[in-house]
């Protein structure tokens, strides 16, 4: 060994000490010199280290002693790069003291408590609750492998999660450690990492009740010990069973060795098991009154540790905690109070006394705890105090009663509370099991296996022989599979495979459990009747005393020593036989199997049963034939077959010290528990081989320092590996070279690692001397620069001082010169200044004069102008007084003759000119009335048939139901899901009143806001305060929409389940259910709407607005309806015949009409067709079709007239027949009533109709033919002549009428603008009247003025109008334009080209341009056909060329038309199945990014315009004058803008949710994986991160994503939005949401990754996050917010490129981070880890330093950020400035049906 080489030698107190060699050293010198590294001196013999003297240090040198045998040479340590890894496996060298070096670092100075060693996960217990279990950490280590994050229980468990989905094979979690290790923290930890992360599918909350069974097996199963608060005293396996798709379903429990003895002794400072202080603590609740409990200091059981109390634990919350659990898990009251009575009993058994009288022993009559025990167990008290102190003896002749003595009779009472408890507590197992099973089919399970540890004490008995008795089979399975997975391996990378020698413990086993071993023996000796442990002993002895595990001591004869694998343990003989009998007396199980027939009570009856249930077990077997050992040794044959069969996992949990202090580590404790739990042993199985593995591409990167420049150009970089280790390692036994990796023995890592850094040093000095010779040059050059420079001022200075003589010569001719000008020019100035003087003072004596003339005729003009303003006011004074006395005298002129007209209003005369003309609106409105009285009573009929129907329905349903639950056997399950339809449908109400109330409070605190804004703007002078307020307000209000949309999900979630649970209920019932290809053809088919969409509708939209509102409208109808019935009745029964004949008969007429239509077209067509294609002209061709257009266009028109008006006649005719024949003598009054039906504009037109009709029927009376009436010429002149003059009467008064209403309405509106004119004035009037004069000019300026800017900005709109008309109408003349040149272009082209004179194009009939309202009209039996056309079936991708959001605009004209026509119905129909059929969307297509933003879009955009056009004065504003004439004129739907509003927030929330769900994947490797900047990183060994068992082989390993890809993905969102109309407002806030999902994941990440945390990943991070900025910037999103997300993983990025060293460095670390937490930044200056030797890490001191400047901030103790997160989303309003009569639709949307208005 070389000097300054660092090596570990033993120590009595640490174990290991770090030294330093200091002499070089020879092969076969017997000392080796070293010196520590804290600088103290000891003197080493033979292993064992004192201190001397440190004066001595010197004199005196450590000389370590080397021997062939005694003292080997020390193991070496590795590079301080290596310390602290992940993975122990990393390190170079591996062996014990590198082990628990690692260990020590890790939990001291970085706090970490889990560390890889290979396959085993060491978890070391920090005895504090760390932040390192959340939800959070769980998210962040599901679907991750196994390496890529920090050592954690959860990473584990992802493993074996993802390799029973990835192999299909069962998997197992083997926890153990000894007692305070953290045993059962870590399985409870496993599993809740399974029941979040494999949920159940449904509802049924398997997981919870898996997580439940912890508290109640903690209660009745662990207890307090002298090393631990809270120890199992049992071990147990469960099996956590799944489904194909990996959900949880169900679950098992096994439980083995149950501590009873626990349950009558304890030993100082212990408790009993915590289920009897927890009953004790809760005694005073009034169930329990029953039980006869007080505290637990008053029972001997549970009193005997003399310590009944732990610290920080509530025995009395603990208890509620256990019956919440018993309840969770379905165990009913009755049987849980039935446990208690059970508990109780043993309480009271162990306090049961026994007296020894004179032979034997007896029972005083009046024991309380006797009464009490048979009380509560139901049994006799003579029989149960006599058989505690007898026992029954039985011979070949007869049977007899012993008197036992004191002692026995004390056994044997305990032997019965053990017997009590252990069956109780099998009882409770079993009935967890029964509530953890499940129907379905286990596909796969996973089990956890929460066992003790080895265990080694003072005094070792029973207990601690079947524990390591276990322990050695777990080892040995333990090291089978190790030394399987080593030999896979090599055997998958093809190395050759050499046998490596492992220890092996099966000679220990056989020892125990082969034929005549230590087991069979102890079951021979208990089957003996006078069989003791003296004699077993000697059997040992004789039997296995050559054996090499088995040891007799030397001072004793009643214990045995068994060398274990972990140590020796000596074995006391005493107790083995009786609690390997377990003996209890068959005459006391008789009383008790005995009470369920005595028993009297309820309570008793209940208590019996119990016991019987306890203790039927027990009924099945003799006396002595209950061996322990035997059947321990079943169960774990049986263990260990489960084990073997799945895929084991292993969790090794250290005990740090035995004091329970935070993060104290004692080396000694330590290592006797690492030798003991199989972690060494692991190591040296990894030594034994090649422990250093490393991939081809990174031993690449890492070592290309050590390569030629020619080989890294190489594309083969597995060649180039190859030979740089033949260059460098010339020992070729030293590594192998696999298809993937390259192997390495121990310590040529190291080699490897030194070779690099002293390659990097040379280089260091390379550059240092380039540098430092560059700093001299530098020198040189400054000092050669002064010496020139001084040289060149001296040499001057000589050359000045030669001159001096001559220069003063001539200095004087200069200055005799100089002051002879000088002179000159001052005489000059002088003169000047006096010539001006007096021209400026004449000046102003000359303007003095002018301005007295100027000022006097100012003064003139001045008075004048006063006194004639004063004449004019006084003028005006007179002339408002005159007018107000006028005025007052108009006025009561005014009011005389208002009054004169009310009595003259009163007068009949005036009435019946008032009468006049009102009879023909008179019967109008009858007739109105009647068609209102039949449509009501068609909706009565319609309304009862669906009633009838229903019922029908419901009553076959019942049927059906009633026979379903005849034949099924599982109606329960049917009933369950009914109870939970109803529990949902209660919640859904209350979710939907807490909705409403929320609302309510949102608009009360929104008006509030806007009351509070106003207040401040008037009290701005306050500044800084008001600042302060508004952004409180603001916060609250957006804590408060947070909430709001909180609860919305929360809304949504209820609505989805609800759905789920009435689809498997639907599902449930028998009889035909229909496949989704069929559901799906009916639905597209159906015109009608689904019974769901119906239910949906319901509860959607009716719940909020339609009950009320249709109540109150049906009520008002009624009552009004009521009143006028008779007359409804009478004239509906007139109409009733003359309405249906004229429907047949319209029906009939159009039906031939159209059929005739078609005929003609079709031949108009063909014969176009045919003459097109004869006739070459183009010109004449297009002029003859021109003509048969309009002759066709002309005939449709005068056709339609014609058809209606021979309609009319016809139905007339009919009905007046029909009347003929019922009474042939009352012709002329049906005749004359006929008319009077429809009353016509002229009593002329009505009697030449009547004349017409009689002569008709007079004809038709004698000859029922229609070819009379054709061939009367005269009766068709007469029909053509009425029919001119019906249409012209009809059209007149169609005119007259409408131009009447109009001129009303026009009055009214002026006579109400007058009102309110005149009401303004007089205010005004008043109000000045009341000032003084003074003031009255003032205002009256003022008004003036005011007026005279109202009329400009009314100039200036109108200015603006025209301008903005004139630029559309430039664009629109640009348009056409453009149109003409294209056709003609066309028309050109078609000349010159026209080879084929064929048709090509079907021949269409335009319609004329005539100004559109920008409305859409459609049929209500077109709905379902508009819904399925325009939102079911539309794709995003048909109107992307379109304009924007053309689909909402699209519905809203709809609901402008059935707004305009005034049908409520239709537009409360339309609104709903608008919302029903996006919310069917957008289930259907849940993971489609571009629909849902499609549909956010659309929704949003019909939001805003209905807001726009809802005549509201706040949404009008930015509204053009044409967009003020469409708003919406007679409904509020204020109601469905709040369900819109809603309906977005959904939508928005699944937008975040799927693109989350997009980048995700993405974000780990785009932002901490990939190399930006290329050849930055650096990489190190990873240990077990690579090896094939954790990753997915299959799949050619994770996805590996790069940055650009991430920002791709970025723009791909950002532009689907974009194109789809998507407001930018919410874009920004997506865009936002999605940088908070990208800086929580990483930033995760980051602080779970130790392999990150470094110098060159933090400047990688630096500049990802700055192209992200840069993106922003590029797509004009910066001011979205999104950018201050990216804070804290910038902050980390920079705190990982800082200095980290000294208190400046902390106190800068403290102002930078800002959006860190302390705790974010201890843990990552905790993991910063240097890649290269040359970087320092982080000490400790300094870590504390920057704990100790953080401690003032109030941080949130949680380390992981929520990437959960939402913020408040807003929808700001954003009108359009597209004007809807422009619109154009696309007839790829297939929209015919619709009609433009």
């Amino acid at each position: 060994m070389a000097a300054f080489t660092r090596v570990w030698i033993p120590d009595p107190e640490d174990v290991w000490r770090a030294a330093e060699i200091s002499r070089d050293y020879k092969e076969g010198e017997p000392v080796l010199h070293l010196k520590l590294e804290d600088e103290t001196v000891f003197n080493i013999q033979h292993t064992h280290c004192t201190h001397t003297d440190t004066q001595q240090q010197h004199t005196h040198p450590l000389e370590y002693p080397i021997g062939p045998k005694s003292n080997p040479l020390p193991f070496l340590r590795n590079p301080d790069i290596l310390v602290g890894e992940n993975d122990l496996t990393a390190l170079s060298y591996l062996h014990e003291p590198a082990v628990l070096h690692n260990l020590r670092v890790r939990f001291l100075e970085s706090n970490h408590i889990y560390t890889y060693c290979g396959i085993v996960l060491v978890a070391i217990n920090p005895y504090e609750q760390l932040q390192i279990y959340g939800e959070e950490v769980i998210n962040a280590y599901s679907g991750q492998n196994m390496g890529d994050m920090d050592p954690h229980i959860f990473a584990v468990a992802e493993e074996a999660y993802k390799q029973m989905a990835r192999d299909e094979r069962n998997q197992s979690i083997i926890v153990s450690g000894e007692s305070g290790a953290g045993k059962t923290v870590s399985a409870k930890y496993a599993m809740r990492f399974f029941a979040t992360v494999g949920g159940s599918a449904n509802d049924t909350n398997v997981e919870e009740k898996v997580l439940a069974s912890s508290p109640i097996m903690e209660a009745i199963g662990n207890a307090k010990t002298t090393r631990n608060d809270n120890s199992s005293r049992f071990g147990k396996y469960i099996q956590i069973g799944f489904s194909r798709h990996y959900h949880i379903i169900g679950a098992n429990m096994r439980t083995y060795l149950l501590e009873k003895s626990r349950v009558v002794f304890q030993a100082e400072d212990e408790r009993n098991y915590h289920i009897f202080y927890q009953l004790c603590a809760s005694a005073s609740l009034p169930e329990f009154k029953d039980l006869s409990l007080t505290t637990a200091e008053d029972f001997t059981y549970t009193s005997l540790g003399e310590n009944i109390f732990i610290e920080g634990v509530n025995d009395a919350e603990d208890f509620e905690k256990t019956r919440e659990a018993f309840t969770l898990l379905g165990i009913k009251e009755s049987s849980q109070i039935n446990i208690f009575r059970v508990i109780a009993s043993i309480l009271h058994l162990g306090n049961i006394e026994i007296c020894p009288e004179r032979d034997g022993d007896s029972r005083p009559p009046d024991d309380l705890h006797l009464k009490h025990f048979c009380r509560l167990l139901g049994v006799e008290l003579q029989q149960m105090e006599h058989w505690l102190c007898h026992r029954k003896l039985a011979t070949a002749s007869e049977t007899y009663v012993k008197t036992m003595s004191s002692k026995q009779a004390a056994n044997a009472r305990d032997a019965l509370a053990k017997h009590i408890y252990a069956r109780m507590f099998d009882w409770i197992v079993e009935h967890i099991n029964m509530s953890l099973q499940t129907s379905s089919k286990q596909h796969s399970f996973i089990g956890v296996l929460d066992i003790y540890g080895f265990e080694t004490f003072e005094l070792n008995s029973f207990e601690q022989f079947c524990i390591n008795y276990a322990n050695e089979k777990l080892q040995q399975q333990f090291n089978s599979h190790v030394f399987k997975l080593e030999q896979e391996e090599y055997m998958k990378e093809q190395i050759p495979w050499t046998l490596i020698d492992f220890y092996d413990n099966q000679p220990c086993i056989d020892l125990i459990e082969a034929r005549l071993g230590i087991l069979d023996l102890l079951d021979e000796e208990c089957k003996v009747p006078k069989g003791t442990d003296q004699n077993w002993a000697q059997k040992l002895y004789k039997q296995h005393g050559s054996s090499a595990h088995f040891q007799k001591p030397r001072m004793s004869n009643t214990s045995f020593i068994i060398i274990h694998f972990a140590d020796k343990v000596e074995y006391q003989c005493e107790g083995f036989l009786e609690k390997n009998r377990d003996t209890v007396y068959e005459e006391q199980i008789n009383i008790l199997k005995a009470s369920q027939v005595r028993t009297k009570t309820t309570w008793d009856t209940r208590s019996a049963g119990l016991c019987r249930t306890l203790l039927k077990p027990l009924c099945l077997c003799q006396l002595h034939s209950c061996v322990c050992l035997v059947q321990f040794r079943s169960s774990l044959h049986l263990l260990m077959e489960t084990l073997n069969a799945t895929t084991p996992h292993y969790v090794r949990c250290i005990k740090p010290n035995d004091y329970k202090e935070a993060f104290s580590f004692d080396s000694r404790r330590a290592v006797q528990q690492l030798r003991a739990c199989g972690v060494l042993e692991t190591i040296r199985i990894s030594a034994a081989g090649y422990p250093s593995r490393w991939t081809y591409p990174d031993f690449f990167n890492r070592y290309r320092v050590l390569m030629k420049k020619s080989d890294m150009m190489s594309s083969d970089k597995k060649l180039v590996c190859k030979n740089l280790l033949e260059t460098l390692i010339k020992e070729p036994d030293m590594f192998q070279f696999g298809k993937t990796k390259i192997f390495f023995r121990a310590g040529q890592v190291a080699y490897l690692e030194k070779l690099r850094t002293d390659k990097f040093r040379a280089a260091c000095i390379k550059i240092q001397t380039t540098v430092r010779g560059w700093l001299q040059r530098v020198r040189y050059r400054k000092i050669r620069k002064s010496a020139i420079t001084l040289q060149r001022y001296g040499r001057g200075y000589l050359a000045r001082t030669a001159e001096y003589l001559r220069l003063t010569r001539a200095a004087l001719i200069c200055q005799k010169q100089y002051r002879m000008v000088r002179d000159r020019r001052a005489y000059l100035r002088v003169r000047q200044a006096v010539v001006t003087i007096q021209a400026y003072t004449r000046g102003m004596f000359t303007r003095r004069i002018y301005w007295e003339f100027l000022l006097h005729h100012k003064a003139m003009i001045i008075q004048r102008s006063v006194r004639g303003w004063l004449q004019r006011r006084k003028f005006r004074r007179a002339r408002n007084a005159a007018i107000i006395i006028q005025c007052a005298f108009r006025r009561l002129r005014a009011k005389r003759q208002l009054k004169q007209l009310k009595i003259e209003a009163r007068s009949a005369e005036h009435l019946k000119k008032l009468n006049t003309g009102m009879e023909n609106k008179i019967v109008q409105l009858q007739r109105k009335m009647d068609d209102q009285s039949k449509e009501y009573k068609a909706q009565n009929e319609q309304l009862q048939m669906v009633n009838a129907s229903l019922g029908s329905e419901v009553t076959k349903l019942q049927k059906q139901l009633e026979v379903i639950r005849g034949q099924q056997g599982d109606g329960g399950q049917l009933t369950s899901l009914q109870d939970e339809l109803e529990r949902l449908r209660e919640e859904l109400q209350e979710a939907q009143a807490e909705r409403k109330r929320m609302e309510e409070e949102h608009s009360t605190e929104k008006l509030s806001l806007q009351q509070l804004s106003c207040g401040r703007l008037s009290l701005s002078a306050d500044g800084g305060g008001a600042s302060q307020r508004e952004e409180s307000l603001q916060s609250e209000l957006d804590a408060e929409r947070q909430r709001y949309q909180n609860l919305l999900k929360e809304f949504s979630r209820l609505e989805q389940r609800y759905d789920n649970l009435k689809e498997e209920l639907s599902l449930s019932k028998p009889g035909h259910r229909r496949n989704p290809s069929n559901q799906s053809s009916l639905e597209s088919d159906s015109n009608y709407p689904s019974e769901m969409g119906v239910e949906k509708a319901a509860m959607d939209i009716s719940l909020f607005m339609k009950l009320q509102k249709r109540v109150r409208e049906l009520e008002q109808e009624r009552k009004r309806l009521q009143i006028s019935v008779d007359k409804m009745e009478e004239l509906a029964k007139r109409r009733d015949t003359a309405d249906l004949a004229y429907n047949s008969l319209k029906r009939q007429e159009l039906e031939s009409e159209n059929k005739k239509l078609k005929n003609d077209l079709n031949e108009l067509r063909k014969t176009v067709a045919e003459r097109a294609s004869q006739n070459s002209s183009s010109n004449e061709l297009q002029d003859g079709y021109n003509l048969l257009l309009s002759q066709l266009k002309a005939a449709n028109e005068e056709l339609d007239a014609r058809k209606e008006e021979v309609l009319i006649l016809r139905t007339q005719i009919l009905s007046t027949a029909q009347l003929q024949e019922k009474n042939q003598h009352i012709v002329s009054p049906q005749l004359v009533h006929c008319p009077a039906a429809e009353p016509g504009p002229d009593p002329g037109l009505t009697l030449c109709l009547l004349c017409l009709s009689r002569r008709v029927i007079m004809f038709l009376s004698k000859q029922q033919d229609w070819c009379y009436l054709n061939e009367d010429g005269e009766l068709g002149l007469a029909y053509q002549g009425l029919k001119q003059v019906a249409r012209l009467l009809e059209a007149q008064l169609q005119t007259q009428s409408r131009q009447h209403k109009d001129e009303l309405e026009a009055l009214h509106t002026q006579i109400e603008l007058l009102k309110d004119d005149i009401e303004k004035k007089q205010e005004i009037l008043n109000y000045t009247m009341s000032l003084s004069p003074e003031a009255q000019v003032e205002y009256s300026v003022q008004q003036e003025i005011t007026r005279l800017t109202n009329d400009n900005l009314d100039l200036k709109e109108l200015v603006e109008k025209l301008e903005k008309n004139e630029r559309k109408l430039k664009k629109q003349l640009r348009i056409y334009m453009k149109k003409v040149q294209e056709l003609e272009a066309s028309q050109a082209a078609a000349v010159t080209g026209r080879s084929r004179p064929e048709l090509s194009r079907q021949v269409t009939v335009q319609r004329k341009e005539k100004d559109f309202e920008g409305m859409l009209e459609y049929y209500k039996e077109d709905e379902a056909l508009l819904i399925k056309t325009l939102i079911t079936d539309v794709k995003p991708s048909t109107v992307s060329a379109t304009v924007p959001c053309l689909p909402a605009y699209i519905l809203f004209m709809c609901i402008r038309h059935a707004d305009y026509i005034n049908d409520d119905q239709k537009v409360e129909s339309l609104l709903t199945s608008t919302i029903n059929a996006i919310k069917k969307v957008l289930k259907k297509n849940n993971d489609d990014f571009e629909m849902t933003s499609f549909w956010l879009a659309n929704t949003s955009r019909l939001l805003h315009c209905l807001k726009q056009y809802s005549g509201d004065e706040v949404f009008m504003t930015q509204n053009t004058a044409k967009q003020n004439e469409h708003c919406l004129k007679n409904f509020d739907l204020a109601e469905y803008r709040q369900v819109l509003s809603d309906l977005s927030i959904q939508i928005y929330q699944q937008l975040i949710k799927v693109a989350e769900g997009i980048i995700q994947p993405m974000i780990v490797s785009a932002m901490l994986e990939s190399e930006s900047i290329p050849s930055l990183a650096g990489v190190k060994p990873m240990g077990y991160r690579n090896r094939s068992s954790s990753m997915d082989t299959d799949a050619g390993g994770p996805t590996s994503y790069t940055l650009e890809a991430l920002i791709r993905q970025l723009g791909q969102f950002h532009g689907t939005m974009r194109d789809h109309g998507l407001d930018p407002e919410i874009v920004g806030q997506v865009v936002r949401q999605l940088f908070h999902c990208i800086n929580a994941v990483t930033l995760n990440n980051l602080l779970l990754r130790k392999d990150v945390c470094s110098w060159s990943t933090g400047m990688q991070l630096r500049y990802n996050t700055s192209q992200m900025e840069e993106w922003l910037r590029g797509n004009n999103l910066y001011q979205s917010k999104a950018a201050a997300t990216l804070e804290p993983i910038i902050q980390a990025a920079q705190l990982l490129q800082v200095k980290k060293k000294t208190s400046q460095d902390a106190e800068a670390i403290c102002s930078l981070c800002t959006a860190l937490t302390m705790q974010q930044i201890v843990k990552i200056l905790n993991l910063y880890t240097p890649l290269n030797e040359f970087e320092e890490r982080v000490t400790v001191s300094f870590i504390r330093n920057i704990q100790n400047r953080l401690q003032e901030r109030n941080d949130p103790p949680q380390l992981l950020v929520d990437t959960k997160h939402t913020f408040p989303v807003l929808f700001p309003y954003t009108p359009s400035a597209l004007s809807l009569e422009t619109l154009h639709i696309p007839a790829s949307l297939g929209l015919d049906f619709l009609i433009r208005v």
